[in-house]
């Protein structure tokens, strides 16, 4: 009996001490989990695809996280239905993130590089970013024998030179005139419009000789034709690109938020110059790319910034791109 018992004893301190054994393990190694510091998010940087014969390759200049979207977008809105549009569409009614998007285009015979992003002031802030990632694409700057300047806002031409040199010293350049013209007019030196034109006069006006002027319907080189879409800024120019028998919209600032500029196009925008002929010219464009069913890249969508337009009862509907370009 009290052998019995003694058996008993020892098997009960036999179960608690393997117990012991099995939970020490994990007890270390959530342990070990607890002291591994989190990485953190890691947002793609270089996304490349093919439209007919054109290797298309759009790059993140960075991203710029602020309080808004309101008044930014909806500026003419209140504080409360920018929030609800916000919160509709699974987004913070109080923050958002900006991004800025340069593409590459090898048409086979030339390196086309849209707009050039925020340049070597922006670094210390996490972004001009679009030197080190062309690298990552796989190109250097010598390489690029075209830039071409969608408009002349800073994020668009910060990234012209390079240590007070030519960022891009192989490449010819075409640009807006209309852009150019109201830009580099001697009364914009004053006024609102003065630290854009001063910004202008560095990064710009050098390279004027080696310009080509466009207007609307003129072509930079054969699949590649602009399109005069006024409002953001007076010269603001979108692009249109063919190669067999594929097409694709680069449209630059035309929208600037894939919810608030789309689903209310006619909302008024803190950027743009004149209010109601941004919101013409977006309904202008992305009618014709909802009628038509072609890609689009916007400069300032959610990377990689490449999506399609679906027509809603208001506005439109941002479809992002999945797998498309791989089939």
């Amino acid at each position: 009996m009290t052998f019995s018992t003694d058996r008993r004893s020892l098997f009960k301190l036999g179960l608690a001490g393997a117990a012991g054994v099995v939970a020490a393990p994990q007890i270390m190694t959530r342990a070990a989990y607890a002291q591994t510091e989190m990485a953190g998010p890691i947002p793609p940087d270089v996304n490349r695809f093919m439209l007919g014969g054109f290797e298309v390759t759009t790059i993140s200049d960075g991203l710029r996280p602020g309080e808004g979207p309101h008044p930014i977008f909806g500026q003419d809105q209140s504080a409360e239905a920018v929030a609800e549009l916000m919160e509709e569409n699974f987004l913070p009614s109080d923050r958002f993130v900006n991004g800025f998007t340069p593409t590459l285009v090898n048409t086979g015979s030339e390196l086309v590089l849209f707009d050039t992003g925020l340049g070597e002031g922006a670094r210390e802030a996490g972004m001009g970013k679009l030197r080190e990632r062309l690298a990552t694409a796989g190109y250097s700057p010598e390489q690029v024998t075209i830039v071409v300047l969608t408009h002349f806002h800073g994020d668009h031409i910060s990234g012209m030179t390079e240590g007070n040199r030519p960022a891009f010293p192989n490449a010819r350049y075409f640009a807006g005139q209309a852009e150019y013209d109201f830009w580099t007019a001697s009364d914009r030196m004053s006024g609102p419009t003065e630290q854009n034109a001063q910004l202008v006069e560095t990064k710009v006006k050098p390279f004027a000789e080696r310009t080509t002027f466009l207007a609307d319907g003129d072509e930079v080189v054969a699949g590649v034709s602009a399109m005069l879409a006024p409002g953001h800024t007076p010269g603001h120019m979108i692009f249109l690109l063919e190669s067999e028998g594929k097409r694709l919209a680069l449209t630059a600032d035309t929208a600037n938020h894939y919810v608030a500029s789309l689903q209310r196009p006619d909302w008024h925008v803190q950027y743009d110059a004149d209010k109601q002929m941004a919101a013409d010219s977006r309904k202008k464009v992305f009618d014709m790319i909802a009628t038509d069913r072609i890609p689009f890249i916007g400069y300032h969508m959610p990377f990689p910034s490449v999506g399609f337009i679906e027509k809603m009862d208001v506005g439109y509907r941002f479809v992002p791109v999945t797998y498309q370009f791989l089939v």
